[in-house]
């Protein structure tokens, strides 16, 4: 038969055997609201950044294949081809942010 004690130990047990790990502390009702929205704000900026620099990355190599093969008689072949002298250049058009530099 089983003997208890007082606190639940065995005579050979500590108290330190017991010990949990201490409590975390609450945050208060501003840190409650700042904290996730600065995690997601951080998160945002960064997934931001990393695409950023890839459409940079990929725009220099895009340049390069680019400048390869702008000779006039490809100008003049996609100035025809596009009707630019009356539906103007597409190059300039508004919808093509990604060609912004």
């Amino acid at each position: 038969m089983a003997i208890t004690h007082p606190q639940g130990l065995r005579p050979h047990m500590h108290a330190a055997a017991r010990v949990t790990a201490p409590a975390l502390p609450k945050l208060g009702p501003v840190s409650s609201r700042v904290l996730p929205s600065l995690v997601v704000l951080g998160a945002a900026y960064t997934v931001g950044t990393f695409v950023r620099s890839q459409l940079k990355r990929e725009s220099g190599a895009m340049d390069r294949i680019f400048a390869q093969q702008n000779t006039p008689e490809v100008e003049q072949a996609r100035k025809k081809a596009l009707q630019v002298e009356a539906n103007g250049d597409p190059r300039n058009n508004l919808f093509n942010f990604l060609g912004w530099s």
